[in-house]
């Protein structure tokens, strides 16, 4: 797999506190295996969203707005799955 170096990722929350859990995952290793998971599930739900938004077309510009930085964020993450998967 991956030879980057080890990096903070998001697990998803932890059900029993509600915060986010976070871990250094090394590549190809079983935490970079999960956060990969969580990152492109997030994804996928932020894309349904945004997606049922736009198709009713009757969102404010500042309502659209609010999406740009999950967007953003969601996207730089899966680019950097995919770069990592290059490596």
């Amino acid at each position: 797999m991956s030879t980057s170096t080890p990096r903070l990722r998001s697990l998803g929350l932890d059900p029993a506190t509600g915060k986010e859990a976070l871990a250094v995952t090394h590549p190809g290793g079983r935490l970079e295996e999960l956060a990969d998971a969580h990152a492109l599930k997030a994804a996928a739900v932020l894309v349904t969203v945004v997606g049922a938004v736009l198709e009713v077309g009757k969102a404010s510009d500042a309502e659209l707005a609010a999406f740009v930085t999950p967007l953003y964020a969601a996207l730089e993450e899966c680019v950097g799955i995919m770069a990592a998967d290059r490596e």
